[in-house]
Formats: C-alpha cells, sequence, structure tokens
C-alpha cells in the first residue's frame, strides 16, 4: 500500500534532518573555536545525506499514486500535502546548492559572533550578503524569484505572506504606540524600573535551580531535554530530545527565568507532539508562528501572571533571601512587568517587543527589494530603532548586530514571533472562556488544565491544519491583533493606571 510505504520513507528524512539540529546544537553549546571550519563540512556532508533522503525517486512516485487515489480520509490528506510541498523543495534544490547552504550558515554563525563581540558589522557584512543571494536562489529555484521574501516567510509558516503580514501589523502598530507612550509616560513606570534596579546579586548556581523547578513544574519532561548556556537562548530538536539553552546573569535574574520559560514553551508543544507520527504531518508543529505562541503564551500570560508568582514567590524569596529582603509583593510584581523602551529585542518587555519584531520584519522587507544594500543596514537600523523603539543604538553590537537569525539565513522567521504573540492572546481568551478562574489553578502551582488544554487543540493536532486555519478552529475567529490589544490594554492598562 502507498501510504504504508511513503511513512518510514518521511520518518528517516526527519530522523537524519534531527542529527543536523544536533549538530547545531553543540556548535553553540559545546564546539571548540578551533572547529569552526569542521563543523561547516559536517553540515554540509549531513545536508546533502538529508536532501538526498527527502528527494528520494521512490517518495515522488509513491505520493504521486496517492494524489491519484479517491477518497483519502483527512488525515491521509494532510500527510500527503505537506509531504508533497516538502518533495518538490528538496527536489528543486540541486545538492551541490544544498551543501553550499548548510556550510555557508554554519560560517555565519561564527562570522556573527565574532562580529557581535568585537561590534564588527563589516567583517559580518560579506557574510550577511551571501546569505541573502542564497536566499533568493533558494527562492528562484522553487519558482517564486519575482516574490523571495514571500517564499521565506512561506518556509516558517506555509500559507503567510508578506501583505498578510503587513495588514495585522499595521494596525497593531496603530493601537501600540498610544499604549506604549502612555504607559512609559506613568509615574508608575519610574517604580517599575527602580524596583527592577533592586534585584541584584542573584547566585547562578540557585538561578539554576529555581529555573528547573519552575520549568518543570509548569510540565516540562526532563527525562526528554535539557537545558543548557548558549550566546543566544534557542530550542531545537523533537519530543524525546529537547535542546534548551539560556544565559544567567547574577544582576538579572528574571532574563535566564523568563528566556527559559519561553524556550519551555517551545519544548512543550514538541513533547507534546504525537510520538507515533514523527516525521509526518500529524506529528511535527503548524508552523513558527504557532510555535511562537506557545512560548510567549507560557512567558506572558501565564508566568508574569499573579496567579503564578502567589505560587513560586515564596520559594524564589527562600532561594534568594538576601536580594529579596527589601523588594515587596507588589514591586516585584511591577518587576515582573516593568515596561521601559529597550534596544535590544530579547530584553524587552511583552508591550514594547512587538515594535522590535515590526522594525525588523520592515527591514527585511528592504533588505528583499534591493531597496536596502547590506552595507546600508547600521545607519537604516539606527533610523528605524528611533522611530520605532524611540531609542537609537550607540554600537552596532545593540543594533543590527544584536540578533544571530541572519547569521544562518533565517530571514521571514521574525514575523513568526509577533504572529505568535497574537496567536497566543487569542488562544488565551479562549481559555478564558472556559475556565475563568484559572489563575486561581496558577496559584496552587496547578497548570495541569491549562497543558492539557493545549495538547488536545493544538499539540494533538500535529500540521492537520497550518497556523492560520488552526486559530480559526480553536478559537472561532479569523486572527486578528485585536486580542493582543486588548490583552496587554488590560494587564497593564489597569498596572499602571492608563487606558488610552
Amino acid at each position: 500500500m502507498p501510504f504504508a510505504e511513503l511513512l518510514p520513507l518521511l520518518k528517516r528524512a526527519h530522523t537524519l534532518s534531527t542529527i543536523g539540529e544536533l549538530l547545531g546544537w553543540d556548535e553553540q553549546v559545546n564546539l571548540p573555536p578551533g572547529a569552526a571550519e569542521q563543523r561547516a563540512a559536517q553540515h554540509s556532508a549531513m545536508a546533502e545525506v538529508v536532501h538526498a533522503a527527502a528527494s528520494a525517486p521512490r517518495m515522488g512516485e509513491l505520493l504521486s499514486q496517492l494524489e491519484a487515489t479517491p477518497e483519502l480520509s483527512a488525515e491521509t490528506q494532510a500527510v500527503v500535502r505537506e509531504a508533497r510541498r516538502d518533495y518538490d523543495r528538496a527536489t528543486k534544490l540541486p545538492p551541490d546548492f544544498v551543501r553550499e547552504k548548510a556550510a555557508q550558515g554554519s560560517r555565519g554563525f561564527h562570522a556573527w559572533a565574532r562580529a557581535k563581540a568585537g561590534d564588527d558589522f563589516a567583517s559580518y557584512a560579506p557574510f550577511l550578503e551571501k546569505n541573502l543571494e542564497l536566499a533568493r536562489r533558494e527562492a528562484a529555484y522553487l519558482g517564486h524569484g519575482d516574490s523571495p521574501y514571500d517564499y521565506m516567510l512561506d518556509k516558517h509558516d506555509p500559507g503567510v505572506t508578506a501583505a498578510a503580514v503587513d495588514r495585522l501589523f499595521t494596525e497593531l502598530k496603530r493601537d501600540l504606540v498610544p499604549l506604549v507612550r502612555a504607559i512609559v509616560a506613568s509615574p508608575i513606570a519610574a517604580r517599575a524600573r527602580a524596583a527592577g534596579e533592586r534585584l541584584r546579586g542573584f547566585p547562578i548556581n540557585a538561578q539554576q535551580m529555581f529555573l528547573r523547578e519552575v520549568t518543570g513544574r509548569i510540565g516540562f519532561d526532563y527525562q526528554r531535554g535539557r537545558i543548557d548556556v548558549s550566546l543566544h537562548p534557542f530550542c531545537s530538536g523533537t519530543g524525546s530530545d529537547v535542546r534548551m539553552t539560556t544565559r544567567y546573569q547574577e544582576d538579572q535574574p528574571l532574563d535566564a527565568l523568563f528566556s527559559s520559560i519561553h524556550e519551555t514553551g517551545h519544548g512543550l508543544y514538541e513533547q507534546g507532539l504525537p510520538a507515533e507520527h514523527l516525521g509526518n504531518a500529524l506529528g511535527i508543529h503548524a508552523g513558527m508562528a504557532m510555535h511562537e505562541s506557545q512560548s510567549r503564551l507560557w512567558e506572558n500570560q501565564v508566568a508574569r501572571s499573579r496567579g503564578f508568582w502567589r505560587f513560586f514567590e515564596p520559594r524564589w524569596r527562600e532561594l534568594f533571601p538576601a536580594p529579596t529582603r527589601e523588594v515587596s509583593s507588589e514591586d516585584l510584581y511591577l518587576a515582573i512587568n516593568a515596561v521601559e523602551p529597550t534596544l535590544i529585542r530579547v530584553d524587552a518587555d511583552e508591550v514594547t517587543y512587538n515594535l522590535h519584531i515590526i522594525l525588523r520584519f520592515e527591514i527585511e522587507k528592504r533588505l528583499f527589494t534591493g531597496e536596502l544594500p547590506v552595507r546600508d543596514l547600521p545607519a537604516a537600523w539606527r533610523v528605524a530603532s528611533r522611530e520605532l523603539i524611540g531609542l537609537e543604538p550607540a554600537t552596532d553590537r545593540e543594533g543590527v548586530l544584536q540578533d544571530v537569525h541572519w547569521s544562518d539565513g533565517a530571514f521571514g522567521y521574525f514575523p513568526s514571533y509577533c504572529l505568535g504573540n497574537m496567536i497566543a492572546a487569542q488562544l488565551w481568551y479562549r481559555v478564558l472562556e472556559l475556565r475563568p478562574a484559572i489563575e486561581e489553578d496558577f496559584a496552587r502551582g496547578d497548570f495541569r488544565w491549562l497543558l492539557d488544554w493545549l495538547r488536545e487543540n493544538v499539540h494533538a493536532q500535529g500540521r492537520r491544519f497550518r497556523a492560520l486555519e488552526l486559530v480559526r478552529r480553536v478559537t472561532g475567529q479569523e486572527l486578528s491583533p485585536k486580542h493582543l490589544t486588548r490583552y496587554l490594554r488590560e494587564r497593564y492598562g489597569g498596572l499602571y493606571g492608563v487606558h488610552p
């Protein structure tokens, strides 16, 4: 039977791709500096093997047979649809190109790390130019030479276009900018910043203990995953082997905690995908916007709530008695929900964070049209940051060099974060309809109802439906920024005494 023969071929290609992910995790966590070029060669060789498996002629034959078969079940149709999409992409990319792109991604990461450390954009620019060239070539191979940025968006979120993102972001920006201005002008904002500045001298070993307890309590299975340290927090792997990373600073204890909860949201999604369908559409995520919605929901709607901290605050004070002695519960809550424009995206609060994503989306569009040459990126970034964030970076390290994504050609990924915030808020209001007192669960340290609901309605669905369709099915509405705006107004408007 064609379908029974197709499934192991899909699983093998997926299994091989996870080896490449493991190489990438090790590269950012353990790799000795002198091994960078060898790792580039390893990535190149592994990419060739994965490409051969993903473009095997027999897979194409089986897909054609199945597409000609009447009355396939809805689940089988989903598997065939997504397998065809991946197969066509694999067969249209020449093996030489696949090897070149993989090696370039590895070299680009190390070039970015050096450039960021030395605040040296000029040394990184050639790698970025090469990545743009490869992205355009890839789009052309797939028949999207006239719309390469749409192609890059679709890679991360199937069916999403720049026009759709533009429409959603324009509406969000219209409502978000006055809210940010009102909050920042509130006298309570200064109190929140002052409270955050008092959080100093938190021993890293105790931070590690606390975040391990928190992430385990909300549901992460450490028998099927781990957390390490890297320059830039990330999550990779599959449900049976999730690799998360964070970073620690003694004088910024909330940074490691919330970045870890964010990555745990990704990990929970992977651990909730049906293991029996690993490698096909029934066992893979619905797109990166949906993935980001899971990380942002746990990081923001859950972990910044009063209920969450009613449960965890006593343990926090127990582990850090000295640095928390002079911080009241209300000041702690203000510090957790402090709103202050910052130059660095990963340090941004959840109110201003979306402005960072809109900035990157608008710059990426200009890069792909050719309107913005790579050499002019630092200056363009400074102008956009001043206009959107209200701050201008003094160095490229805190400007265009701050993010890792472009170093390996992950253009079109940034919008997923903001789309994920929109989805998270929309899911959250559906949760509140079903369980209005859910924060009482959190106050008891009980996160099971929420995790079970997400497992049933999001995780278990795999990619039966793409992200925007899944949102509509779960919430009963098309994706809209109005839910995110409502959530931010309700939480921060009340906290800061503003109602723009």
